[in-house]
Order: structure tokens, then C-alpha cells, then sequence
């Protein structure tokens, strides 16, 4: 616990450095870069998808080339230089890419976030349809943002898998101390969130992006020297090889040998694994005889296989079928996902038209995150000190909750999100009709604290299933694919940002193409039917929730201590 402490310290500064830009980044792109509602909500869910989706990358690293002490290095290394303010980025000498956009260039002429010189007069902005963002600025602004996603990327791939490393499988006191690391982990996770929400967006909305980034840039740098503080007392797993290669041996192997073999008895012949295989560290057992479960793949284990390049072990079939068990379980948080890429763009735009006024104070509409945020940090020491305890005592199990069952909360408060969002907006919208601000600009008479409701049951969602993902992919993985499963967790995130763009899409599309004005479209959100997109939401969530039952119920662990 002493090595995974420094990896929990450094998840509270990289996720502060990631959230402090990407929380603001839908007002950022709609008020400053003059795109639509509907553009910037698809924007900022791409990028944060494509920041997760890499993550992909990092854990395929780290088992194949490098491992995941290097992997993050370098990751944090890359996050760095984009933030660095005295850096040389691609556009002007000793000024960084990102701190650019934030001065006249990157803007639609003739505007600029920041002071004016005082040589230059301060003009009144066209009408909003007028503004248009030039195409060689766009790429640099866009540029800069998937730098941070590359960094961030590598970094998600590697830090938790590091982490959980530090542990000891092979006892049920490790065990437990690995399933406390995770859920201190999300803890963790939150708390920077909660940073980055609070302080640095305040200091963005009032001194300027270049400061929020100069913050970023400071977090960044701290949490390379934390973890480099504790080299000393890692545990660092040497890399097997590619585990796509040996996916795709087996795969191939078994659909050649099944041509090619005319006794299908054949296929469980092979009872010895081959000699060029390295064994696993945490020693499992080898699998001397292949299991029943898709038979399929038994073809590739044979004696004499239909090309002696495919020869493969009993050992490497199972490895490959634990792998295609466990996809179905990630597809199905891919939409719980999509619904929280809504807090970070409807949401956020939702709560930018209602008063956010708390007594004398303010809030920044993209501090609302600090709802779900709180909430975490208050729930996942009460789980893991209280509920969990409570829930071995009752069950007489180890983990008292399993992943799955974990992760299936997750997925039914993302539902029960959904349908409260919809009736907050059912509220919400009357009031800017009555009240004759439909196409104003002036906040709308009803506190934000009701959009507070959807963060708090999405928050919780995402509590219960990303601390139960990043454990159920480690736990059940082979050691040599384990930090390529555990990034599936941020590639479930990934596919519900990019999930949500698609939907936004396709629900305009139809809508348009039936006669009827699309319903996330407008020049201001009052103009929108969120109220029929989230009830939509909450429909797909439910038929969601109901085909992850029918997974989780057939699906048997094979982990010591993941269903005791």
C-alpha cells in the first residue's frame, strides 16, 4: 500500500491537470469560439473520447514494449510539454500552442478572450451566425487539444494497472488491499476533479485560460516528481509480448485447423503447453485440458496444427477465451458512459442559463460537476469501511460485492439519471417561456441547484461502475493482458463520448427528416426538446440494463476471490 499510495497522490494532479481544461471547454469553444451548442457539446465528447480511447494504446505498451513505469513517464512527459508556457510549440517560438489560442489569433476576428492591447479598440461582436472560426485556426486549436488527449491517453492506460501491480493476488489480504486501492483510486480520481471543477475554473472565467493552464502545467510537473519519489518501492511487471498477437494466433489458428482437421476430436489433443511460452508471474494454474466453453477455439490447441507458426497452448486458448468473455461485460457500459458525456455538455449548458447564484456567490456553470464529485468522495470511503464489511458479514464472501453486481448498480442509476434529468427539464424549459427569455441570454429565474439531481445519480453510476470495471478487467485478465483489459475501462468511456455525438446526430437527423424541427438545434438550448432526448436516454438505458443481465447472470469467474 505504501508503493500505491504515490500512485493515488499522482491521479489527484493528473486528473486535476486533464479536468482543469476539458470541464470548461463546452463554454469555451460556444462563448469564444462562437460554435454552436450542438458543436461544441460533439467537440468536447470527442476529444474527451479520443483522450480515453488511447488509453488503449498506453496498456498495449505497457504489456508488449515497455512497462507501465515507463509508459507513464513518457505519457506525462508529452502532457507536459503541451502545457508548458515557455515551451516551443508548433506555432511561434517560446509560446506555448495552447496559451496561443488564448490570445487574438486563434479567435474569430475581431475578437479575443483576453484584454485588448490598449492600441486596439474593443468591438462589439457580429451576430452569433456571422462568427465563423478559420479553418488554419481550427486546426491549431484542435492540435493542441489532441496533444493533451495523446498524454492523457497513456497516462490512464498505465497509472491504475501500476498501481494495482503493488499487490499481492495470491492472499485474500492482498486481495483486499487491491480492492481498497481501486476505490481510493476513483476516490482519488474525484478529488482532482474536484480541484479542477472549484479553483481552476474560477481562475479561468476570471484571470484567463493562460492561468488555468499554468495551473495544468504546475499539477503536471508535481505528479512526474511524486511518482519518480517512489521508484524505489514499485513492483514492476517485465512485459510478456503483444497480446494482440496472440489473440489473433488463436483466432486464426482455430479457423485453419477446423478447415484443415478432419477429426475434430483433435483439437483437445494438445495437453502441454508450448515450450516458448513464458509462464505467468503470479503463477496461475496451467490448464492442462481445455475447458468446454466456446469449443471453437479448442481447434487451435491440436498436436499438428495446419501450419507449425500457429502452434499454440491450452494455456494460450483459455487466456484468449477469458478475453472474449469479458467483452460483452464492456459493451454494455458503453452507454452508461454515454450518459455521462451529458455532464460535461448539455448539462453544463443547462445550468449556464439558470441563476447559479448561491447567496452572494457565483458559480461557474462548469463547476457544476463539483455535485457528483462530492458525493464521491463521501461515498467511496463509506463503501469501502462500511458497506463492503457489512456485505461480507451478511454474504459470508470475500468481496461481499462483486464486480458485477457493482457495475449493475452503475448501470441502473445511469437510468434513474436519465429520467430525472428529463423531468428537471420538463421544469426548467416553461420557466424561459413564461418568463419571455426563450432567445435571451439573461439567466432564467430558477436556481441550478436542480440540475444538481442528474449529477448526483450519474455520479453515483459512475462510482459503482468504473472502480468495479478497472478491478473486474485486472482480476480476471491474464497477467500478460492486464493493462491492455484494464484500459477497456477508459475505452468504455471513449465509445460513450463518441456514442453520444452519434445519438445527438441521428436524433436531429430523424427528427429533421420527419417534418418537425430537430430537437438539439437552435441558436440558444431554450430552443431545444432536451426533455425528448433524455427520456430517450433513459429508454436505451433501461433495454441497456435489462441485455447486461442476461451477460452478467451466465458469466463464471475464474479469479480466486472474485465470486467468493
Amino acid at each position: 500500500m505504501v508503493a500505491a499510495s504515490f500512485v493515488l497522490v499522482v491521479e489527484v494532479l493528473e486528473n486535476l491537470a486533464y479536468l482543469a481544461n476539458s470541464s470548461n471547454l463546452v463554454l469555451y469553444l460556444s462563448k469564444h469560439m462562437h460554435l454552436s451548442p450542438s458543436k461544441s457539446a460533439n467537440d468536447v465528447t470527442n476529444f474527451m473520447g479520443t483522450a480515453f480511447l488511447l488509453a488503449l494504446l498506453g496498456g498495449f505498451l505497457s504489456d508488449t514494449f515497455f512497462t507501465t513505469y515507463h509508459i507513464y513517464l513518457i505519457s506525462a512527459l508529452i502532457q507536459f510539454l503541451v502545457h508548458e508556457p515557455r515551451g516551443r510549440p508548433l506555432i511561434e517560438p517560446k509560446r506555448n500552442l495552447k496559451v496561443y489560442l488564448t490570445e487574438n489569433h486563434a479567435h474569430p476576428a475581431p475578437f479575443n478572450i483576453t484584454k485588448p492591447c490598449r492600441q486596439q479598440p474593443v468591438h462589439q461582436p457580429p451576430p452569433f451566425h456571422a462568427m465563423k472560426l478559420e479553418v488554419g485556426k481550427a486546426v491549431m486549436l484542435f492540435t493542441g487539444l489532441y496533444l493533451v488527449a495523446l498524454g492523457v491517453g497513456g497516462i490512464k492506460g498505465s497509472l491504475p494497472t501500476h498501481g494495482a501491480e503493488q499487490f499481492d493476488a495470491n492472499n485474500p489480504q492482498g486481495r483486499k488491499q487491491r480492492s481498497t486501492f481501486f476505490n481510493y483510486f476513483v476516490f482519488c480520481l474525484s478529488f482532482g476533479a474536484l480541484i479542477a471543477v472549484t479553483f481552476v475554473v474560477w481562475v479561468e472565467d476570471n484571470m484567463g485560460w493562460e492561468w488555468g493552464f499554468s495551473i495544468s502545467t504546475i499539477a503536471v510537473f508535481l505528479s512526474v516528481a511524486i511518482f519518480l519519489a517512489g521508484s524505489a518501492v514499485y513492483r514492476n511487471k517485465i512485459p510478456f509480448g503483444s497480446p494482440l498477437t496472440t489473440i489473433g494466433k488463436v483466432l486464426v489458428a482455430a479457423m485453419l485447423n477446423s478447415c484443415m482437421s478432419k477429426n475434430p476430436k483433435n483439437a483437445i489433443a494438445n495437453l502441454t503447453t508450448s515450450p516458448s511460452y513464458r509462464t505467468e508471474t503470479c503463477k496461475e494454474r496451467d490448464h492442462q485440458i481445455p475447458t468446454e466453453s466456446l469449443k471453437v477455439l479448442n481447434r487451435a490447441a491440436v498436436n499438428k496444427p495446419a501450419y507449425p507458426a500457429l502452434e499454440c497452448s491450452v494455456q494460450q486458448v483459455e487466456e484468449v477465451k477469458i478475453v472474449l468473455k469479458i467483452f460483452p461485460i464492456f459493451a454494455c457500459t458503453i452507454f452508461l458512459n454515454c450518459c455521462l458525456a451529458q455532464l460535461s455538455t448539455f448539462s453544463v449548458e443547462q445550468a449556464a442559463t439558470m441563476n447559479t447564484k448561491l447567496g452572494s456567490l457565483k458559480i461557474p456553470p462548469a463547476s457544476l460537476p463539483v455535485f457528483p464529485v462530492v458525493f464521491i468522495m463521501i461515498l467511496a470511503p463509506l463503501y469501502d469501511h462500511f458497506i463492503i464489511p457489512f456485505a461480507r458479514r451478511v454474504t459470508k464472501t470475500e468481496m461481499g460485492i462483486t464486480h458485477l453486481q457493482r457495475i449493475g448498480i452503475g448501470l441502473f442509476l445511469s437510468m434513474v439519471a436519465m429520467a430525472v434529468a428529463a423531468l428537471v427539464e420538463i421544469k426548467r424549459k416553461p420557466v424561459a417561456t413564461y418568463s419571455g427569455l426563450l432567445d435571451s441570454t439573461n439567466p432564467l429565474p430558477i436556481t441550478f441547484l436542480w440540475i444538481a439531481l442528474q449529477y448526483l445519480f450519474l455520479g453515483s453510476a459512475d462510482l459503482f461502475t468504473l472502480a468495479g470495471l478497472l478491478e473486474f478487467f485486472f482480476t480476471e485478465a491474464p497477467s500478460s493482458m492486464r493493462s491492455l483489459a484494464t484500459s477497456l475501462s477508459w475505452t468504455s468511456l471513449a465509445m460513450g463520448y463518441y456514442l453520444s455525438s452519434v445519438i445527438v446526430s441521428i436524433v436531429n437527423n430523424v427528427s429533421e427528416n420527419s417534418g418537425h424541427k430537430p430537437w438539439l438545434s437552435g441558436h440558444t438550448i431554450n430552443g431545444y426538446h432536451l426533455e425528448r432526448f433524455y427520456w430517450l436516454m433513459c429508454v436505451l438505458s433501461a433495454l441497456n440494463f435489462m441485455h447486461y443481465l442476461l451477460w452478467a447472470m451466465r458469466y463464471k469467474y475464474r479469479s480466486a476471490g472474485s465470486s467468493k
